[in-house]
């Protein structure tokens, strides 16, 4: 079992994120797991996340999902801040999963992503 602290922002009831937990169980790695609907990411913490896959806030979103359309998202632009506080507020519109690894995150879809980190 390798000791790289790996973490995963995880939603058990996604498909795309039980593959890619299992993938990176498959490579022998047991990651940290974080149910983030049940532990939601502060604004802070979204904010250290976005830096590390090197994306900007708006892009975390899942602009599919019927809340982000609910919330009247689609189409507006959000400064930063707006973008992280609403992620943290909502976090059943984060993109999922988000695997991390030190300095560096990725996004588990399509699972193969995470092979950069392993």
């Amino acid at each position: 079992m390798s000791r790289s602290a790996v973490t995963i922002y995880h939603n058990p009831r996604c498909t795309k994120s039980r593959q890619t937990l299992q993938f990176i169980r498959d490579a022998g790695v047991e990651p940290t797991v974080v149910e983030y609907l049940d532990e939601p990411p502060t604004a802070e913490e979204l904010d250290g996340l976005v830096k590390k896959l090197g994306i900007q806030p708006a892009d975390l979103f899942r602009k599919k999902e019927a809340l982000f359309k609910e919330l009247g998202l689609a189409g507006k632009e959000l400064s930063r801040d707006e973008a992280l506080r609403t992620l943290a507020a909502n976090p059943k519109l984060i993109e999922r999963p988000i695997v991390v690894k030190g300095r560096k995150a990725v996004l588990g879809r399509p699972p193969e992503n995470v092979n950069e980190l392993l």
